[in-house]
């Protein structure tokens, strides 16, 4: 009788568990967004006979229901804790982390994503500067698991193959190696970008090989809030955030920087300190994401210029540029058309031309326009 008994008790506190949990999911508002993961989360799907006799109805609704599922963060923490620690898996959904550091894996090499990227590059060189007397540069950001993968443990794309391949894709530009200038230690522990304050060296090799000055002479300051990068929150551990520095100096206070991300010409700063405290730090440096923003140096020593194409690594380095430049044009053809390109900006002869990119997005280079 009292085996009976226990077992009605536990199969009656599992089924209020369950309905309390099914209840509360029910009434429960949705949330739009996930501020550990940064990304939408996934909404109610629509109910239709054609998503239902497909799947397509369930499929949806399995991902809604791990998006909306209550104390989602604290359950993502608890299962990449069992992969990594108590299963020993090497990642966790992709992820890995080591000494503090975490990283993703970017694994295999997609050529057909450098086809894209390539085919894009050399759609703007044709429609805009192929007729101009311009020097076009390329330089490829190695990815920081690239330099964790050196123990044999974690995957990581080929870093060399990719530089090789973009070379043979892009023959009307000359290419700037610095992988043999960073580590581990020149990126945030907890995101994927590399820190301002330890690519001095970047910088000063980009500008050697473009024949611009380069001024070494920066003061260091740093922001006072505490830095969740991007994998922080995906890994969903706890681990010891970072802290953002930044470099600055007469040349770059006083720089005139103007930015079109609504379209119009908007006044704004190279650093950015409402960004500072927004949901992405790193926005901090030029404000982040932005189709075109334009840099002018009225302390130049030259009438030089420079058009950089890049991603989210170029916000960081360019301003470490600014120095050997009278005006920096910053494009990034993840937010602006390629064939609208030509009507925002003005090359002409003698113009410096940079593609600055990382593996990352060189490998999934969908994003591209």
């Amino acid at each position: 009788m009292k085996e009976k008994t226990r077992k009605i008790v536990v199969v009656s506190v599992m089924a209020v568990f369950l309905f309390a949990v099914s209840l509360f999911c029910i009434l429960k508002k949705d949330n739009f967004y996930s501020d550990s993961e940064r990304r939408v989360l996934a909404k109610m799907p629509k109910i239709s006979t054609e998503t239902i006799l497909s799947g397509k109805f369930m499929s949806d609704f399995e991902t809604y229901a791990m998006d909306q599922f209550p104390m989602r963060d604290g359950i993502r923490g608890i299962k990449s804790a069992n992969e990594l620690f108590v299963f020993n898996k090497r990642d966790n959904n992709g992820l890995y982390m080591q000494n503090g550091v975490i990283s993703k894996k970017e694994y295999p090499l997609n050529e057909d994503m450098l086809d894209y990227a390539s085919q894009k590059f050399n759609a703007l060189y044709e429609n805009n500067f192929a007729d101009k007397d311009v020097n076009i540069y390329l330089t490829v950001v190695p990815d920081k698991n690239f330099y964790l993968s050196q123990d044999g443990v974690r995957l990581s794309v080929d870093y060399e193959e990719i530089a090789e391949k973009m070379q043979e894709k892009n023959k009307f530009m000359e290419y700037i190696d610095i992988s043999d200038l960073l580590d581990v230690e020149d990126f945030y522990r907890t995101d994927t970008h590399w820190r301002q304050e330890k690519i001095l060296d970047v910088a000063e090799r980009l500008c050697s090989e473009m024949g611009a000055e380069f001024n070494s002479s920066y003061e260091t300051r740093e922001l006072e809030n505490d830095f969740y990068g991007v994998y922080y929150g995906q890994l969903a551990l706890p681990v010891k955030p970072d802290r953002i520095k930044y470099l600055t100096n007469d040349v770059i206070e006083n720089c005139v920087v103007t930015s079109y991300a609504t379209g119009a010409p908007q006044q704004t700063s190279v650093y950015n300190f409402e960004k500072a405290v927004s949901k992405d730090p790193y926005e901090f440096f030029l404000s982040g994401a932005d189709p075109l923003i334009i840099i002018e140096n009225p302390k130049a020593k030259t009438d030089r210029e420079l058009v950089v194409f890049r991603d989210s690594f170029g916000s960081s380095l360019t301003p470490l540029l600014i120095d050997g430049y009278s005006k920096i044009t910053l494009v990034d053809i993840r937010y602006v058309q390629n064939g609208m390109v030509g009507n925002l900006v003005e090359f002409k002869d003698g113009d410096d031309i940079l593609f600055i990119y990382s593996t990352t997005i060189l490998n999934n280079s969908t994003a591209l326009k």
